[in-house]
């Protein structure tokens, strides 16, 4: 069974599966999905809870030993596996599938991950926990429906919150959604019974975190604005420009292979971006966008003066089809009469 963040209260107000992974790289959601498990395990008896860090194959030796030992006070349990990549190994995989085949009704298996790969979707382990259990898969809240995630939150916190204010704090916190979390938090301690608007929010900092992948997703749709302040924002949290040439080459590729009939050359998130940059295309030079690239490539390698971040910032600007230095009108000819 497959399960999302927003249906897992649903379903365990229903039932209480004897396993369930939950998967994904957003510590608020995935951390609010394992609380909702437990807190319903604990419900149901289980009173018991052993957690494991697995860091190595060895570690899953006290797992074993663990399962297989009886609780002094013949308590039904919570065996929580915490794993720092989505792939455990040889031995992981066989520990899991071993531990899901016995059967055991006093104890319940709660797995977490990072977000899984293609590759690590389609293990043993993780099918064999779909069939006895369930699968919650956690994504992040996009920059279009974090305003309406904002809101609902809000509510649940009882502040009567207008549509400008929710619009400013995803501004200011997207991509954090730990930090949107402490701010509506604090406003509803501070002033539960006012109505929240835009100057109530003047205290919140500025806490927006990006990656690389929103970049070439904001590059593909066009949206200049925001992939200069994607660019900002990375640029202050001091990633490689490296990083954020590839990121904006793949972009690139996509578009050229797209506007000459092939595919995508990556994975896009949203393909209305793709589609969006491909009616651009034809107004684009790739040769010159190309020639950018290459120029960023070496200034970020020193072989080249000048800034690696204002040439990225520029070689975006010209993908998103508005270029920041434009060349000047060509005069006109004087004709004789």
């Amino acid at each position: 069974m497959k399960l999302t963040p927003d249906s897992l209260g649903t379903h365990l107000a229903q039932a209480l599966l004897p396993a369930y992974l939950i998967s994904g790289d957003e510590p608020l959601l995935a951390g609010e999905a394992a609380d909702g498990v437990r807190a319903r395990a604990r419900a149901a008896g289980f009173t018991e809870r052993n957690v494991h860090f697995i860091e190595r194959a060895a570690d899953w030796n006290d797992v074993r030993a663990s399962c297989a030992s009886l609780s002094l006070f013949g308590a039904r349990r919570i065996v929580e596996i915490r794993l720092a990549t989505g792939r455990p190994g040889t031995a992981g995989n066989e520990a899991l599938v071993a531990l899901l085949g016995a059967d055991d009704p006093d104890t319940l298996l709660l797995v977490l991950t990072p977000r899984l790969d293609r590759d690590a979707q389609s293990a043993e382990w993780v099918r064999a926990i779909e069939s006895r259990g369930a699968w919650v898969q956690v994504w992040p809240v996009d920059a279009a429906r974090l305003a309406g995630w904002l809101r609902a939150r809000a509510r649940r916190l009882g502040l009567d919150a207008s549509d400008e204010a929710m619009a400013l704090l995803a501004g200011r916190t997207e991509g954090n959604l730990l930090a949107a979390h402490q701010e509506l938090t604090r406003l509803a301690l501070l002033a539960p019974a006012e109505a929240l608007t835009p100057d109530g929010l003047a205290s919140v900092a500025d806490s927006a975190r990006f990656d690389v992948f929103q970049l070439g997703e904001a590059v593909l749709a066009g949206q200049t604005a925001r992939v200069l302040r994607v660019l900002a924002g990375l640029r202050a949290e001091g990633t490689e420009p490296t990083l954020v040439l590839w990121a904006l080459a793949r972009a690139l590729r996509d578009m050229w292979s797209g506007s000459s009939g092939g595919g995508p050359a990556g994975w896009q998130r949203q393909s209305a971006a793709l589609a969006s940059a491909l009616r651009r295309a034809p107004i684009l030079s790739f040769v010159a966008l190309a020639e950018g690239a290459s120029r960023a490539d070496r200034m970020s390698k020193g072989r080249l003066d000048g800034d690696a971040w204002d040439e990225l910032a520029l070689l975006a600007s010209d993908m998103c089809g508005a270029p920041v230095l434009v060349a000047p009108p060509q005069p006109r000819m004087r004709t004789t009469a």
